[in-house]
């Protein structure tokens, strides 16, 4: 059974079409990796799958499970997660606090009124091993706003990761980072386990080639060329467009 599958999708705002007509089918554990110029459609196309948005038309469906029209939270349940391309964290709290208020989202204690989150011991358990994940656990006490920002990236992806997903998504995890910190976080996607499939955006195509068994090329919300790292890199449309030659 498919992991994820996009038919179809159409979206635009007034006259500007966002995207046209996009197909994906990944497998599941795929390692699917998104590119294109700016401008492309590429995090709209990440909303429209996550439900921040809805589309025009067309569909998107989970594990067979058709979830177009559904709530952005249910997705959620279902084992979908993602991250963001601007960083969206709390600041002002520690690091565990941040991880463990988005486990908060998943649990039937989020309807509590009264009951302090420092009592959900379980919550914060496993959030220390989500970031124990990232390598980020000997820091969990410390505030957010005293971390760098690689370790800001690395934050968010344990959150995903504290999720249990089962998809993935990744809206340039490599933005803004140092290239010491860009090896921790290419670090990190390969030790995640082959049970967890990933979806990723990333501009700088350089970076992140080789973490995709699959490639996806959008050019003005447009699937114009898909395959393999080779098949897309040889593609004259891929040079065109993409590279610039």
């Amino acid at each position: 059974m498919t992991a994820l599958a996009v038919t179809g999708l159409c979206k635009s705002f007034g006259g500007l079409r966002v995207t046209t007509g996009v197909n994906l089918k990944i497998e599941p554990g795929e390692r699917r990796l998104i590119i294109g110029p700016n401008g492309a459609g590429k995090t709209t196309l990440f909303n429209l799958i996550t439900g921040e948005l809805l589309p025009d038309s067309g569909s998107v469906a989970l594990f067979g499970r058709d979830i177009t029209r559904m709530a952005s939270r249910k997705r959620t349940h279902l084992g979908m997660a993602r991250t963001y391309q601007i960083i969206t964290l709390f600041s002002r709290d520690t690091i565990e606090r941040n991880v463990t208020l988005a486990l908060l989202g998943l649990s039937p204690m989020r309807w509590n009124p009264v009951i302090a989150l420092g009592r959900l011991k379980y919550l914060t358990t496993q959030g220390r091993a989500a970031l124990a994940r990232v390598g980020l656990d000997h820091i969990a006490d410390r505030p957010l706003a005293q971390t760098s920002y690689g370790e800001r990236r690395r934050v968010e992806i344990a959150m995903a990761l504290a999720q249990s997903p089962k998809v993935l998504l990744l809206d340039e995890p490599f933005a803004g980072l140092s290239i010491d910190e860009r090896q921790d976080v290419r670090k990190l996607l390969l030790a995640i386990p082959r049970d967890v499939t990933i979806v990723m955006i990333e501009h700088d195509m350089d970076v992140a080639l080789d973490l995709a068994d699959r490639i996806t090329l959008l050019h003005f919300g447009e699937v114009i060329v898909e395959g393999t790292r080779a098949e897309v890199v040889a593609d004259p449309r891929t040079r065109e467009v993409y590279l610039g030659e």
